[in-house]
């Protein structure tokens, strides 16, 4: 375009050049000039078209081979790319999908344990809300702990504590008498569970309600004390038991909040003999207690001890005389055989006497002395 834009340019000069010297020359000659530089022109013209033509078509084939390597490249490069998304994806899918089942599954474990813990927790429920399984667990708690730290002949179970009362208690602990009495002295341990009582205080704690909770509160004080009085008035009964009794509670939790409350301790104590345990305080009790068995034990086979001790020492003075004696005849003996003792000088008197003597072959004194070969060296 730029070598057609000046031909064109140099066209326009010539010719503006013959018309300024027209004046010299006439017209036909001017046409003639004018027609034979637009032929060489449009010649000129064709041959840059033709030109032009063949260089755009071979510019055209190739920008054509250009886009077709570039279109093969891309595809190349898009089935590469493609694949390795696709891989990538598919790792990633798997990875993730391992990992969605591997959740699923213990998420499924976890809700089967937790209907388990659920079924249990109901089962419990079930326990503790009938009077009697309720009891038969304290009793079956109280027993295993008496059971760890007694022997069977320190504890009774269903004991009668009480002459003027028909009932049995529980439990009691076998005590030692006084000395001069050889009947038993029992501790009654009974086993209480106010459960319901003690609940409704924990729902009024947890409501937030404050005249419910005094409420609640009071209810489980009134009922701990009822019970305490019931143990009091028919199991304590001196000189047959102790002056107090124990009362116990099968939980942690419900001693604790039984033990939290104002200057219940001390009433109960004060007012109705009866000292709360829980599981751990029990066992810390009844431990004690066999302590203080031993101890007894060990006063009352004091006296055995000192009297076999004095049996020992008289035997042992009898045992040094003998020792004495027998020491006696060992110096004695031992004087004897040495060098200077008797036996020793009869010897060499035997051999001074002998030594004249002309000694016989080994045979020959054997048979003379009637004696075994294997007796003479």
């Amino acid at each position: 375009m730029i070598v057609i834009a000046a031909l064109s340019f140099a066209l326009i000069i010539a010719l503006w050049q013959l018309m300024n010297n027209s004046n010299s020359k006439n017209d036909i000659e001017i046409r003639k000039e004018i027609r034979e530089m637009g032929s060489e022109q449009m010649n000129t013209l064709q041959a840059l078209g033709i030109s032009q033509q063949e260089h755009l078509a071979t510019v055209s084939k190739n920008i054509e081979k250009l886009k077709e390597g570039n279109e093969k490249k891309l595809d190349q490069m898009r089935e590469i790319v493609d694949e390795k998304l696709q891989e990538t994806l598919e790792k990633r899918i798997t990875a993730s999908f391992e990992l969605v089942s591997k959740q699923l599954q213990d998420v499924h474990s976890g809700l089967g344990e937790m209907k388990n813990i659920a079924d249990d927790v109901g089962g419990l429920k079930k326990v503790l809300a009938n009077v009697s399984t309720r009891g038969a667990l304290g009793e079956l708690q109280a027993h295993q702990i008496l059971e760890n730290f007694l022997s069977p002949e320190q504890f009774g179970v269903n004991v009668q504590t009480n002459p003027n009362y028909n009932g049995t208690v529980e439990f009691a602990v076998a005590l030692p008498g006084n000395d001069d009495s050889e009947e038993t002295l029992w501790l009654p341990i009974d086993c209480k569970f106010p459960i319901e009582d003690h609940q409704s205080w924990l729902d009024a704690l947890d409501v937030g309600d404050k005249d419910s909770i005094e409420a609640a509160r009071k209810s489980l004080v009134s009922n701990v004390k009822k019970k305490a009085k019931d143990i009091s008035e028919k199991y304590i009964a001196p000189p047959y038991t102790t002056e107090f009794a124990v009362m116990f509670l099968p939980t942690e939790g419900l001693y604790a909040d039984i033990a939290r409350q104002p200057n219940l301790l001390e009433i109960l104590q004060r007012e109705y003999r009866i000292m709360i345990c829980g599981p751990s305080n029990l066992s810390a009790f009844i431990s004690s207690i066999k302590v203080g068995f031993r101890t007894l034990a060990l006063k009352e086979s004091a006296g055995d001890v000192w009297r076999v001790l004095g049996a020992v020492k008289t035997e042992y003075a009898k045992f040094g005389k003998t020792i004495e004696s027998a020491h006696k005849t060992a110096n004695t003996l031992t004087n004897k055989l040495s060098i200077d003792g008797e036996v020793q000088v009869r010897l060499r008197a035997m051999d001074r006497a002998l030594k004249d003597i002309e000694t016989l072959p080994v045979k020959e004194t054997s048979k003379l002395l009637d004696l075994p070969d294997e007796n003479i060296d």
